[in-house]
């Protein structure tokens, strides 16, 4: 039987494992933490349990597609529920928006701020429903290793005006700048910058208006769980705690990957879940690799880095929603000085998750638990964050203690904290940054990591590096360009994988 080596056991690795497992391959899949999931660990503190990674599902049918490929329904494994309020902003000024519900429902939020905005916001919403046709349901699942696949599409872009950023076409249509903020904010979800993320991204919006945001109850902890329990029933070998140290070549293929323990594992192909320029720096023989992937490894721009701080209170907070965007005074200048300056404010912006409004069991009763994601310089900075991650803890603290948790000091039962040093370590995040390249015009399709190596003929890239992308959605599509990619081992069929699941 063709054997399959997955390095990497992120929601691209996972997906990607399956769907070659769907192919007839014999699949291993390898990870340096100790549990699967990547950057979606789970950590439990005093009976509280925190996700540490992506908290917001936008797409739940790409996560049906994996348990549909053996004939088996995800109800079964998990349970993923909508939200009523997907997002609740939380201004500087104390005033709030609420986004989520129907198109009636933003509406009447739009109209309590700027009634003149409604009209504005209707345009958005079909110019981000043109932009999801194309962008999404027409390219996502697409593979960019050939440049004449991005020259079919170039009329597609040129209609679009890809060029503006996502600031640029939500300002043309919205003019108050509450507004304005709460429509653009999506690219800092896949870790670009609004004033310089292509409008590709505005995408975003019309998947969530399409498909709801979700929360997998247990959360994202309960879904890998779910894949883990598929994954052993469908025969994927899962060797966790183990780090890939290379990947070994012949004649520009993989033979094997070496483990830092020193074990070698045959194989017939690879896909790589580990951050490209990872992959193409320290992993693969300088002379396998490519000279577009030496560039793009050395020089592309690199999302921010995160500060999260995970934290539990021993009252609730009902008041506060499950998801909530917090804003700071400053909008266009502190992203301008996370993203461009490099330097660490005293002012910031963060996402307040509290899963606890949804799932109480991820508390002790009448506990809430909580982490805030604050975007911030990655380590191509100098900053020191064995000084300033107490210092920014300490103003984060202080912040919600302010306007959303009130008393908050005297209410934590802990706390503790990750920074872009802990994502570099963790995760082999080169600068530690949140979510490998940042998502900008010159970074995407065909100018970003390819899904076909750039190197080794039977090595193949999956991940937020990759096309298309970063987030859930984006992961999870980049292993389905590999339905375009790879054949099914040893003449088998995924239609043949399906009747005998069937059976």
């Amino acid at each position: 039987m063709s054997r399959a080596a997955i390095i990497g056991a992120g929601f691209g690795g996972i997906a990607a494992a399956l769907r070659l497992r769907a192919k007839a391959y014999e699949v291993t899949i390898f990870d340096r933490c100790d549990r699967l999931g990547g950057r979606a660990q789970v950590f439990e503190r005093d009976g509280f349990r925190y996700d540490a990674g992506p908290t917001v599902i936008t797409a739940p049918f790409l996560f049906e597609e994996l348990f549909n490929l053996f004939g088996k329904d995800i109800r079964d494994y998990v349970d993923i529920v909508p939200l009523d309020v997907w997002y609740r902003f939380h201004y500087a000024d104390g005033s709030t928006f609420d986004y989520g519900g129907s198109v009636d429902d933003i509406l009447r939020q739009i109209r309590h701020i700027s009634p003149e905005d409604e009209t504005g916001y209707l345009s958005l919403l079909e110019e981000s429903r043109r932009i999801y046709e194309i962008g999404y349901k027409k390219l996502a699942d697409q593979p960019f290793h050939n440049f004449s696949n991005m020259a079919k599409i170039a009329p597609h872009m040129l209609n679009m005006r890809v060029h503006r950023s996502v600031w640029d076409l939500v300002a043309s249509h919205l003019k108050h700048d509450k507004i304005r903020q709460a429509f653009s904010v999506q690219p800092l979800l896949v870790g670009g910058n609004p004033f310089d993320t292509t409008c590709i991204y505005n995408l975003i919006h019309f998947l969530e208006r399409a498909h709801g945001v979700h929360f997998a109850m247990g959360g994202t902890g309960a879904l890998v769980d779910g894949l883990s329990k598929l994954m052993a029933e469908e025969g994927i070998t899962i060797r966790l705690g183990e780090t890939v140290a290379r990947l070994n070549t012949e004649n520009s293929k993989i033979t094997g990957v070496e483990l830092e323990s020193g074990e070698v594992f045959d194989c017939h192909l690879a896909v790589s879940n580990a951050d490209p320029a990872h992959l193409y720096t320290n992993l693969l023989p300088r002379a396998d690799v490519k000279l577009s992937a030496k560039i793009k490894a050395k020089y592309a721009k690199k999302s921010m880095g995160l500060f999260v701080l995970f934290f539990g209170t021993d009252t609730r907070y009902p008041n506060v929603e499950h998801h909530t965007i917090w804003l700071g005074p400053r909008y266009k200048s502190l992203l301008h000085d996370i993203f461009n300056r490099k330097v660490l404010a005293e002012d910031f912006s963060l996402y307040l998750h509290r899963p606890t409004a949804t799932d109480p069991s991820f508390a002790p009763q009448g506990c809430d638990s909580f982490y805030a994601l604050v975007p911030v310089p990655n380590l191509q900075s100098d900053i020191d964050w064995r000084t300033q991650g107490p210092a920014l803890r300490d103003r984060v603290v202080k912040a919600l203690q302010e306007t959303l948790l009130p008393n908050l000091s005297y209410h934590l039962v802990h706390d503790f904290w990750m920074t872009p040093e802990d994502f570099e370590q963790n995760y082999l995040s080169p600068a530690g940054a949140g979510f490998s390249i940042a998502p900008n015009f010159t970074q995407s399709a065909w100018f970003r990591f390819h899904n076909k190596a750039e190197g080794p003929a039977n090595l193949y890239l999956v991940g937020a590096g990759t096309h298309p992308g970063a987030g859930l959605p984006g992961v999870i599509s980049s292993a389905k360009v590999l339905e375009h990619l790879i054949e099914p081992a040893a003449g088998k069929t995924t239609e043949i994988r399906h009747m005998q699941a069937a059976e």
